[in-house]
């Protein structure tokens, strides 16, 4: 999701843009110089170069921007988060460097076409964003929790979500905040302001809240959704110059078109450990040093055997808690013939085509102990491109 979904955005989604920009509109800061100026918006991104006054800007979409800065150009410096120039700190142009976030109000040349004139550069240094992140991504660990939507009940905005086997009802209010994650994007970033009604049977949820004590609810602060389609099966071809492989989905015999781009998190599962994973889900247990001998259910350490459902679900979570100390491949390291689970953008109605958010290969002996592909349908999305998830997979990723 969420380069790769990295470190988790605020939950408000400030850091998504990395300066409230709304929130500043709607204070009258950014307001356009007189009539006669060419019209222009503010601009936001990346510092990628600096020469004497001159800015080079990467946006966080189009083409690189030429910053001139004005004399006299007020510069500031912001936290991140803040919503308004308050407790901002009056520097210099020399505070700003490569790699740090700024946004730069101002018009641009008299043709519209040249430089871009800056009378104000709103700063916010990057360590001081990752610093943030690194705090917000601690929170989610601690306090989040995520899983599969069971039941939504909208009379009591309650929800009803399995991790794993374990069933945990959500609570919500009026001041649960609420993202969709777009259904053909498997960027985070592109997640949209929702609503409870959004949310479906069968969705991907992430929750960030106060939980009971016993861990059978949680009343949630920020709710992130997202409906995510998994497939399962063999690869029948690769076309690694634009990046696209074809499968045929176990579970539906549907011939599919995966394309990987640059924020797909593609990762191999070694093989012992693929083993044991399908001994699991087969009912029985690996043995001790990993060769993958099942032994029957009712041999098996636990008390209690676990179903057949329990044990595709605890398959599935164990594989997203792991997911991210994986080796990470590319499409070049795929072949023809090799066994992947993929968690993949919901298609256009209709479409053969997708993009893929997770692809695991290794995993021929979980397909051949799942042929229908159900054990699927516990790998997270949001499980990729950090660490965090090796702590449960809890934290949604940028």
């Amino acid at each position: 999701m969420f380069a790769r979904l990295g470190i988790y955005r605020a939950s408000i989604f400030a850091a998504t843009l990395l300066f409230p920009v709304a929130g500043l509109t709607g204070n009258g800061l950014f307001a356009q110089t007189p009539a006669a100026a060419p019209a222009a918006g503010p601009k936001i991104g990346t510092v990628k170069a600096i020469s004497g006054s001159t800015i080079t800007l990467a946006p966080d979409a189009g083409q690189p921007v030429t910053v001139n800065v004005a004399d006299g150009a007020r510069i500031l410096q912001l936290a991140p988060g803040s919503k308004d120039l308050k407790s901002a700190q009056t520097i210099t142009l020399g505070d700003i460097a490569v790699g740090d976030r700024i946004l730069v109000s101002g018009k641009p040349d008299a043709a519209g076409t040249g430089p871009f004139t800056a009378s104000r550069v709103i700063l916010m240094k990057a360590q001081d964003i990752a610093q943030e992140h690194a705090k917000e991504q601690a929170d989610w660990q601690k306090r989040g929790t995520g899983g599969l939507v069971n039941a939504v009940d909208p009379a009591t905005g309650t929800l009803t979500i399995s991790a794993g086997a374990k069933k945990i009802e959500v609570h919500t209010s009026s001041a649960t905040k609420f993202r969709r994650y777009a259904g053909a994007s498997v960027k985070f970033e592109d997640a949209q302001p929702s609503t409870l009604a959004q949310i479906q049977a069968g969705d991907q949820v992430r929750v960030l809240g106060t939980k009971s004590d016993d861990g059978q609810s949680i009343q949630a602060e920020v709710i992130v959704s997202g409906s995510f389609l998994h497939l399962a099966g063999t690869i029948a071809s690769i076309d690694a110059a634009n990046g696209t492989l074809t499968l045929k989905d176990l579970a539906t015999k549907r011939m599919m078109t995966v394309k990987i781009t640059a924020d797909s998190d593609v990762r191999q599962l070694p093989a012992q450990v693929a083993t044991r994973f399908a001994a699991r889900a087969r009912g029985g247990a690996a043995d001790r040093n990993g060769a993958g001998n099942a032994r029957p259910a009712a041999q098996s350490n636990s008390a209690q055997p676990q179903s057949g459902a329990e044990r595709q679900r605890s398959a599935g979570m164990d594989l997203s808690q792991m997911l991210s100390r994986l080796p990470t491949q590319t499409i070049s390291d795929l072949k023809v013939g090799d066994a992947v689970m993929i968690v993949a953008s919901q298609p256009e109605a209709g479409s053969p085509n997708v993009s893929a958010v997770t692809l695991l290969s290794g995993v021929e002996p979980i397909l051949a102990a799942t042929p229908s592909g159900s054990a699927t349908m516990s790998l997270s999305p949001w499980n990729v491109g950090g660490s965090a998830p090796e702590a449960g997979g809890d934290a949604p990723q940028q």
